[in-house]
């Protein structure tokens, strides 16, 4: 089913379509966001761009792309349309620059423009760099790396040898260097003690090889944790004694439940008090959530994206059975848990008592949560995978739910590393 890109524009609340992937630096601190639209195969990434042009004003003028990446640097496709007609949006917003393509290096007016918008301080990325052999070619690209401050860097599909000489040809004009297609933790070895200042990559959502998997005492006590809470006769009373010794994880859950996000009609002061109140498979998930917070030796874009994930696959689910919803949430926030216990997801759940509907979701990718975590899977990447996909409503849909999702993620994970106020 052919779909136009603009069938992928805001919704009726005027969410726009946008997701954000971390660039991390060497010691794995978030650097940046990109923010990418996801776009079925075939759409390329300018179309898109412009496709949402007016979504995407607003969404800068009403605060909604500042939400979604609080106060962190993010860079955003921006086609020439959007660049030659509205830069004053990137001379008024600090930590938002343009990502922009290497094949306009040939057109005078909008280099003019990229001069104009470095000397006010704006962010410029060039996205894909490539050393082009045609003279002419070359000296757009070389027109537009005297302007930009960073450039990405593809290594995938390049020899070491390549992507070296790639690299020292942009830092030969004083360009920092974001590399590309880091999709295993080898790969980043390789480049991590060379002149990179950012990473991007498949490899944060997968864990690192090791010959002999072992778990720390940290993610040992975090694993029998779960397992405690699994049995399916636990109430809020059970629960409650399982957590009341850990007096640092009761107190971040009572801080995140009790904040101005739920607007409780009252405080809860327990945590058998909060599993009545929001039930006992939710607060089960919570302490979940929690838990997985202590496991600090982790990039923390990783747990956020778990998070992310968790509360999509949750909603996701509340649509199809809403009985299963609470274990969906818990089969999103599980499924990157091999990478952040770093060990096999085979070796993790040896450990982990858990329903068949998740294991079977986890380790097989069947079962009744499989297809919902394919979706978030594909949207997180900034995809679009399926017919049943590109439908406009459920294109509104996945936009909605994975705005709600990344503004929960960020509230919970600032209780949950203990950076917000209880």
């Amino acid at each position: 089913m052919a779909v136009t890109p603009q069938a992928a524009a805001v919704n009726d609340d005027g969410i726009l379509p946008i997701v954000r992937v971390p660039v991390l630096d060497r010691k794995q601190a978030l650097f940046a966001y990109e923010l990418l639209f996801p776009r079925q195969a075939g759409v390329d990434v300018d179309t898109a761009a412009t496709a949402h042009t007016q979504a995407t004003l607003s969404a800068i003028a009403d605060g909604s792309l500042k939400r979604l990446v609080r106060d962190n640097r993010a860079f955003l496709h921006m086609s020439r349309e959007l660049l030659l007609e509205h830069a004053d949006i990137l001379r008024h917003n600090a930590r938002l620059g343009a990502s922009i393509s290497a094949d306009i290096g040939g057109d005078e007016q909008l280099l003019e423009k990229l001069r104009e918008l470095k000397s006010h301080g704006c962010l410029l990325m060039l996205e894909d760099f490539n050393l082009p052999a045609d003279p002419a070619h070359r000296a757009g690209v070389d027109a537009l790396l005297r302007i930009v401050q960073f450039a990405k860097v593809a290594v995938s599909h390049r020899h070491p040898v390549a992507a070296r000489a790639h690299m020292d040809y942009v830092h030969a004009f004083g360009v920092k260097v974001i590399v590309t297609g880091i999709d295993t933790h080898e790969v980043f070895a390789d480049y991590a003690d060379q002149d990179v200042d950012g990473f991007q990559g498949k490899y944060l959502l997968r864990p690192e090889r090791v010959d002999m998997p072992r778990l720390s005492p940290s993610k040992l006590g975090v694993l029998r944790l779960m397992g405690a809470l699994q049995d399916p006769e636990n109430g809020p009373v059970e629960l409650g004694k399982i957590v009341r010794d850990d007096a640092i994880l009761s107190y971040k859950l009572l801080g995140c439940v009790n904040s101005a996000y739920f607007a409780l009609p009252r405080q809860l002061k327990s945590v058998e008090q909060a599993a009545v109140f929001f039930g006992v498979n939710r607060m089960r998930n919570w302490i979940f959530t929690m838990a997985m917070s202590g496991m600090d030796e982790r990039p923390p874009e990783l747990l956020r994206q778990a998070l992310i994930r968790a509360h999509m696959c949750e909603k996701l689910a509340r649509r199809i059975k809403p009985e299963l919803q609470e274990m969906a949430f818990t089969a999103g926030l599980f499924s990157l848990l091999d990478a952040l216990m770093n060990v096999s997801m085979a070796y993790v759940l040896e450990h982990l008592p858990l329903a068949i509907e998740i294991r079977e979701a986890l380790l097989d990718g069947t079962g009744p949560f499989a297809p919902i975590l394919d979706q978030v899977r594909h949207w997180e990447q900034g995809e679009l995978e399926s017919d049943a996909a590109l439908r406009e409503e459920h294109v509104h849909q996945l936009a909605a739910l994975y705005l709600e999702a990344t503004i929960w993620a960020d509230h919970v994970y600032a209780f949950a590393d203990g950076s917000a106020a209880a």
